[in-house]
């Protein structure tokens, strides 16, 4: 670990390294004060838009405080044996906050799944494509959809209840969620 000193002013050393803290986060401390001047919240909305992967299809947006929410999803590759498994990158940006998770979907008709992560937990969401879609499983369907059905992606999920009929989904599972404590990154 590198041991970098920060003088200020008053001629106080504090050693950034022995304090837990790493060098950017030293570097960060000491020339935040020297920010010329504050840029306003319509800029960073602007760069997080700018920011955006070449290849993000964008789910879902919607009004938050502050300005819209948008989630989005991103980096979709096939895996596993059977090809039923995809990894994805998820985008979603607020006015305040902008966070991407590397998760996961089992696309397969006898199992389909989200594994959604956060900072605190994984949640293990058991889905039912062509199912009835509310509230509060919206997002996994549009996120499910995304990943195994691309060229349905953005489309409301509550409208795709043949086409689930078409690919051999029951449209009759019990939808349920299991959670897992988050591991250290």
């Amino acid at each position: 670990m590198i041991d970098v000193l920060i003088r200020l002013r008053m001629g106080l050393c504090f050693p950034m390294a022995r304090l837990g803290l790493g060098l950017g986060f030293g570097l960060a401390l000491l020339l935040a004060p020297l920010a010329a001047e504050a840029i306003s919240r319509q800029e960073v909305l602007e760069q997080m838009k700018k920011s955006r992967p070449k290849d993000l299809q964008v789910l879902m947006e919607e009004p938050d405080a502050g300005g819209p929410r948008m989630i989005g999803i991103y980096a979709i590759k096939p895996g596993g044996a059977d090809g039923t498994l995809r990894s994805y990158s998820l985008w979603e940006e607020s006015p305040s906050d902008l966070n991407v998770y590397v998760e996961s979907v089992n696309c397969g008709v006898n199992n389909p799944l989200r594994v959604k992560r956060t900072l605190s937990a994984v949640f293990v969401r058991h889905l039912n494509p062509g199912g009835p879609i509310l509230e509060g499983n919206r997002e996994d369907h549009l996120v499910w959809w995304a990943a195994c059905v691309p060229e349905v992606a953005g489309t409301d999920p509550a409208t795709l209840r043949d086409k689930a009929l078409e690919l051999g989904f029951s449209t009759l599972r019990t939808e349920r969620q299991e959670q897992l404590p988050a591991l250290a990154p």
